[in-house]
């Protein structure tokens, strides 16, 4: 059986990584026309994409352990399927929590009227989300059908830790005890240590190609 971009995200949430060989998988791309992108884990990528993989290859020079997310590739990965890249963000994962979260949370429901639950509704299957008093958490499956997790903390709010508090309540909330990803811009540094303080560990670094008129 071959390799499944779901199963290398299962194996990568255990511990189990993709051997750091200085290797490239090329996989299709997920759920077209929503899905595709370059996840980099230590020294060894995975590329998917609905492009010829012998072409995709032709692009990057061996041994080259950036070349995957270098803006040259991504625009050529761009220029060849009709697709933008967004930001290169770190890729971080949790395991699940048991129980109910340690904060008063609401459901939101009736469709995507915050801006946050609007574009989880772009990109995931699945949404739900939550309201706090200042914050927001959102949950829905993404790339190879994993869970993701955003918070958002409304400005009069945040430097009081509350941003620490929704990504943990996410892992109480993820279904199926299933592990919890996160996308997070390297330059936010409040969410990167608000999710690194509720546990989430880096994984690696991750580039989306966006379908147009999926933005």
């Amino acid at each position: 059986m071959g390799l499944s971009l779901g199963g290398i995200l299962d194996q990568a949430a255990a511990g189990r990584f993709l051997p750091p060989d200085g290797g490239v998988t090329i996989l299709p791309a997920q759920s077209p026309p929503r899905a595709a992108g370059v996840i980099a884990f230590t020294a060894h990528a995975v590329i998917f994409v609905d492009a010829d993989p012998d072409w995709v290859a032709g692009q990057l020079l061996p041994g080259d352990l950036s070349g995957p997310l270098t803006p040259a590739f991504l625009d050529a990965l761009c220029a060849r399927t009709d697709r933008r890249a967004q930001s290169t963000d770190v890729l971080a994962v949790a395991a699940p929590l048991p129980g109910g979260p340690e904060i008063d949370l609401v459901p939101l429901a009736g469709g995507p009227v915050h801006p946050r639950l609007a574009r989880a509704h772009r990109y995931r299957d699945d949404v739900r989300a939550w309201q706090a008093d200042g914050g927001i958490v959102t949950l829905g499956r993404g790339v190879g059908g994993r869970w993701e997790v955003a918070v958002e903390v409304d400005q009069d709010r945040q430097g009081r830790g509350l941003g620490r508090r929704l990504a943990l309540a996410g892992r109480h909330l993820v279904p199926g005890g299933a592990p919890l990803w996160a996308q997070i811009a390297p330059g936010n540094v409040a969410s990167m240590r608000a999710f690194l303080a509720a546990g989430y560990r880096p994984a690696g670094a991750e580039a989306l190609l966006i379908a147009a008129g999926r933005e």
